[in-house]
């Protein structure tokens, strides 16, 4: 099937269910890929699973465990309430500088084995902004793949534009501001009268995936401090790996949805 023909059958399943699959196979008519995600992200809320052609399995650690609280981590999702330019993206280019050295990628993205993710951007409206990862597992894209794909890309943004406009209602995520507050209680929850404000911030840069340089440059303070920062942060935590620090914030994440849940039971 032609791109063209593709195209009629994105605009003649908008505001279907079907919609979705129709960008899939679009987009796997361009280049092969293995795996579609399509999430929606409005503001820090907990994100809409829009599309996925995940084996169960898969469905699994790409959907159910990564909305438990993964997300909160994940440079996608950090580029949606950072501002980031609408495109076409690969996940090393918005990632964090040691994002392949972070705890997120060793606890939980290497988990799924990928050798590429890359993912269109798309301002859906003023509230959702909605991100299709394309995934492989083999190998990584060419240069000419993404050029290709970006060819695609207005087309990509008028659909997506035009299918999920509204989608996400003036209530959806009407928790909104509850729901920040309880990812920043998350971060500052790990120590939380044992650890320094300094030294909470320093978890949440390490946590993101940063390293000890551009942790410094964010903070304004040396590499070598913020390895101080680190090494009194275990002690106090009794700890000994990032693998450690990681758990303690995922467990935060569970017990305060837990509690939150319950308050309205």
């Amino acid at each position: 099937m032609e791109w063209v023909e593709h195209a009629a059958r994105l605009v003649e399943t908008l505001k279907t269910s079907r919609f979705p699959g129709a960008l899939a196979e679009a987009l796997q008519a361009i280049t092969p890929y293995d795996y579609t995600v399509i999430f929606g992200y409005v503001g820090s809320s907990k994100p809409l699973a829009l599309y996925d052609d995940f084996t169960p399995k898969r469905r699994r650690l790409h959907v159910t465990e990564y909305l438990e609280g993964p997300y909160l981590l994940d440079p996608f999702f950090l580029a949606t309430i950072d501002d980031t330019e609408e495109g076409l993206w690969r996940l090393r280019e918005i990632a964090p500088d040691r994002f392949y050295q972070g705890e997120y990628y060793r606890s939980y993205y290497g988990q799924t084995g990928l050798a590429e993710e890359i993912g269109f951007l798309v301002h859906a409206d003023r509230r959702l902004n909605v991100v299709i990862s394309l995934m492989r597992k083999q190998k990584r894209f060419s240069n000419a793949e993404i050029r290709a794909l970006k060819r695609f890309w207005p087309i990509v943004r008028t659909a997506s534009e035009a299918h999920w406009r509204g989608f996400a209602r003036d209530d959806e995520g009407g928790d909104q501001q509850t729901r920040e507050e309880r990812i920043e209680q998350a971060f500052h929850s790990i120590g939380q009268g044992v650890l320094t404000p300094r030294e909470r911030e320093v978890v949440e840069m390490t946590l993101r995936g940063h390293s000890a340089e551009a942790t410094g440059n964010k903070l304004g303070i040396s590499p070598g401090t913020v390895r101080i920062h680190r090494r009194n942060i275990y002690v106090k935590l009794r700890i000994g790996s990032q693998g450690e620090l990681f758990s303690l914030f995922i467990n935060a994440i569970l017990n305060d949805n837990s509690a939150h849940t319950g308050a309205h039971l």
